[in-house]
């Protein structure tokens, strides 16, 4: 990476994908080990031995490495004082933890650095797929080292979406039929990567989705020729005292516009 691709400091991209090797590699040697699992959120969410160990990594690498720098980690108590800070780590130590307890592959590292309430740098790693996710404000989005894009749909091919069948429900008849739906993907941020590298041409996000599932994957869609929007197509903000989200859609720029078009009544409900 060349020291004009961040907004931040030059290193800032090569100290999160250090960061984010690491914690894979701790995570993956607990991936189908059983590891010990405790549930938050009133019983709805597993937390693991294996995103402490994670989380334990990065605030290690992290935070020694930049301590004026603010902290919001989902497996760390929130502190308020990171409203304060321009800049902050947004982590995610296991995006897919319910995917990695099942033993599938579909769960990533997720690591963004944010500057003023947008993501300026940002890593996703997949370590059991071998596939690391990469950007900086001022470059592109990169996937084991090759830049990647978002899908160029032709014609009448269909619209390889990832979404609920509730949400799909909500589509106009003659759009809905020409949508392929894809089965769930448990992490939401390895979703939008697939996105970003055109696998996908778009997805919509339930309400509560965090900043520490979006800052990664939203600056590497960006980065990629697509965007993370919410329903009345304005980009996201991190780093906010409340940091969860509502309805939000991603997609590559192209189709943005029908996609939110289709979702208007919920937007307008």
């Amino acid at each position: 990476m060349s020291d004009d691709q961040t907004a931040g400091r030059p290193d800032d991209v090569d100290l999160i994908v250090e960061a984010a090797l690491e914690a894979g590699r701790i995570a993956l040697g607990f991936f189908r080990q059983s590891p010990e699992v405790w549930w938050k959120n009133n019983g709805q969410s597993p937390v693991s031995a294996a995103d402490f160990a994670a989380n334990e990594s990065l605030a290690a690498i992290l935070r020694s490495a930049r301590p004026d720098y603010g902290w919001l980690s989902e497996e760390t108590d929130d502190d308020e004082q990171r409203l304060s800070q321009a800049t902050v780590f947004v982590v995610d130590p296991i995006d897919g933890t319910r995917g990695f307890l099942s033993g599938l592959d579909l769960w990533c590292v997720s690591v963004a650095i944010v500057t003023d309430g947008r993501p300026v740098a940002g890593v996703l790693y997949a370590p059991a797929l071998d596939e690391l996710f990469v950007a900086t404000a001022g470059g592109p989005a990169l996937k084991n080292g090759k830049p990647i894009s978002v899908s160029q749909r032709l014609g009448d091919d269909p619209h390889r979406l990832a979404t609920g069948e509730d949400m799909l429900k909500s589509f106009d008849p003659d759009f809905r039929r020409n949508v392929e739906r894809v089965k769930h993907i448990p992490s939401l941020a390895y979703r939008l990567a697939m996105v970003a590298d055109g696998r996908l041409e778009g997805t919509i996000v339930k309400r509560n989705s965090h900043d520490w599932d979006l800052a990664a994957a939203d600056l590497i869609l960006e980065r990629a020729g697509g965007a993370l929007v919410d329903l009345s197509g304005n980009m996201l903000r991190y780093n906010r005292a409340q940091v969860s989200h509502d309805e939000l859609c991603g997609a590559s720029a192209a189709q943005l516009p029908e996609f939110l078009r289709q979702l208007s009544h919920r937007r307008d409900g």
